[in-house]
């Protein structure tokens, strides 16, 4: 099976790792994604990109990238698009145009319910297999639409969870995020933060793919410094955790932590006038579909400065978020990718 691949994010590249390790048919590898993987045609995470002006700088690469994508889809047995709507879904049109019979999989679909709701009718007409990650996502889609809840991929690699929590924190985690634009913004606060956590063991958490540019990352003599999250997660008291993955990994984990987002201006107002939602978290959002409260807290561009933090960090209701994390798991069930392997695999 020759399986064109797009997975530009870090995170999508994880789960296709996972992915990959579930399949039990042969399989030739072409197309964007990590080069610990095979031969990509680029290896996005080299290419860390935050926001939308930064992408629209890009657009000619971007462009150019789509017409190889499209090109390359002629000899393909399936193609299998991994999240990062805003390039693959119009990948999807140009492919489905071009080739009306080739089989063409989602993985990790857009949120349309939370952006732009009328996306799921181009989805259904351009995609043949949509595999939710969501369990509430089937509901926001046309009944001909061939979409499954195949269980998330977080749960694929978090094996281990928190029982009971500490009364008194010892390690405290920081993740600034996996993005330039993202850790110049917190890496300040953190800092300053710091001051405040006196006699704590201080966790900065640096993804493996910046091992060699910590420079980003100014000053972090406050800190000791791992590569390794998920691990950093597990032996964490509490952590700051800048929106991403990170938090959901925390919230099925068990690990209490406060989301902070900060954004360049303009990209947080366009995104403001976008997304329909009351929460950037996925846990969050989760929570509110069932019609609960929030699982964490969130702070929010101006919002996000070193004490504000602390405050909220010291009247945490820990307890009440584990009781919250061990739900969260029961909700999502289990893993992605098996289920996934299984759709490649099946002619």
């Amino acid at each position: 099976m020759k399986l064109l691949v797009s997975a530009l994010e870090h995170s999508a590249n994880v789960h296709l790792k996972s992915v990959l390790k579930e399949l039990n048919c042969d399989y030739e590898l072409q197309g964007i994604f990590s080069e610990e993987l095979g031969n990509p045609i680029v290896d996005m995470q080299k290419e860390a990109i935050m926001g939308f002006s930064d992408a629209i700088k890009k657009l000619p690469f971007f462009l150019k990238l789509a017409k190889e994508m499209t090109n390359l889809a002629k000899d393909a047995d399936k193609i299998l698009l991994i999240d990062s709507s805003g390039f693959n879904l119009p990948l999807a049109k140009k492919i489905k145009k071009k080739y009306p019979n080739k089989e063409i999989i989602y993985y990790i679909l857009p949120q349309a319910w939370a952006w732009k709701r009328k996306r799921v009718f181009t989805l259904a007409k351009n995609i043949d297999k949509l595999l939710s990650i969501l369990p509430f996502e089937q509901k926001y889609y046309p009944a001909n639409a061939n979409i499954e809840y195949v269980g998330h991929p977080l749960l694929d690699q978090l094996k281990e969870y928190k029982t009971s929590l500490t009364n008194e924190d010892k390690n405290i985690v920081f993740m600034p995020g996996s993005r330039r634009g993202e850790i110049s913004k917190l890496m300040p606060i953190f800092r300053e933060l710091s001051f405040k956590l006196q006699n704590k063991n201080l966790i900065l958490v640096i993804p493996k793919h910046l091992k060699e540019n910590t420079s980003l990352y100014g000053d972090t003599s406050a800190f000791n410094i791992t590569y390794d999250a998920k691990e950093a997660l597990k032996e964490a008291d509490f952590a700051f955790i800048c929106s991403g993955t990170a938090t959901l990994e925390a919230s099925i984990i068990g690990t209490p932590f406060i989301l902070v987002y900060k954004a360049k201006p303009l990209d947080y107002f366009i995104g403001s006038k976008l997304i329909k939602l009351n929460y950037i978290g996925l846990a969050n959002i989760f929570f509110e579909q069932s019609g609960k409260e929030s699982m964490h807290p969130e702070l929010i561009q101006e919002e996000v400065t070193a004490q504000n933090l602390y405050n909220s960090y010291i009247s945490y209701d820990k307890e009440k978020f584990l009781e919250n994390s061990k739900e969260l798991r029961e909700y999502l069930k289990h893993g992605s990718a098996k289920s996934v392997a299984k759709v490649l695999c099946t002619h």
